[in-house]
């Protein structure tokens, strides 16, 4: 007979791709994706006793991963002065990368980093392939809302790109 512990670290580590795509969108140094994903497995297992199985478990760990996630950005935003980003703090190989196509994904990575909590949380879900009743269902918006929202922030990530 497995536990609640056994079924949970199970079921988070199936999962754990998620808390890493969060993290990695709603920080940017190493310490602070460590610290935000300590801080959502913590709130995971807190929370673990009400998932239902009425809802499939990536859902539910998007919903309380992104809700912590954002709790941690502003809190971290209103006790840290701004730093601006400088794409010479992260170092990557240029071995077998294209070297264009790689600033354009560090570029859409700092654009999607600049937009407001829930479009930032839009635009993850979005880019996982998640469709918009799943957005809907994970961000407690409509799918109606989530369309308008991604083809706005489409848009604005359009000009940025092109304006850069």
């Amino acid at each position: 007979m497995t536990t609640n512990k056994e079924t949970f670290l199970r079921l988070l580590e199936e999962h754990k791709g998620i808390i890493i795509k969060i993290c990695n969108g709603y920080c940017q140094a190493k310490d602070d994706k460590e610290d935000l994903s300590q801080e959502i497995v913590y709130n995971l297992w807190k929370a673990f006793g009400s998932y239902t199985a009425d809802y499939k478990f990536s859902t539910w760990l998007y919903r309380v991963a992104l809700n912590v996630a954002i709790s941690y950005y502003r809190r971290e935003k209103r006790s840290l002065q701004y730093t601006p980003y400088d794409e010479n703090l992260i170092v990557f190989s240029d071995e077998g990368y294209n070297k264009e196509l790689d600033g354009n994904l560090l570029l859409l990575q700092q654009f999607i980093l600049e937009l407001k909590e829930i479009d930032k949380s839009i635009m993850l879900l979005y880019l996982d392939d998640k469709s918009y009743y799943e957005i809907a269902e994970i961000a407690g918006i409509s799918e109606t809302n989530v369309a308008t929202r991604i083809n706005r922030i489409k848009t604005n990530l359009k000009s940025k790109f092109s304006n850069h």
